[in-house]
């Protein structure tokens, strides 16, 4: 796997402000997927997508 395609983006729980770090394999193009807390549990809404030459990361409650 390249390595240059993985990246590690620092977030917050959007439910406990928990940090967390995900690591999200660009090579799979954008994405959008449910992950849980590790602390408190609840659903966490991530989407990853192409903004401009970047890629950026967003977490939601899901709920929201």
């Amino acid at each position: 796997m390249d390595h240059d395609l993985l990246h590690i983006y620092p977030v917050s729980c959007p439910y406990c402000g928990e940090p967390l770090n995900l690591t999200m394999d660009t090579s799979a193009g954008e994405q959008a997927y449910v992950e849980d807390c590790a602390v408190c549990c609840r659903p966490i809404e991530v989407t990853l997508v192409m903004d401009g030459a970047d890629w950026r990361l967003q977490v939601h409650r899901d709920d929201d």
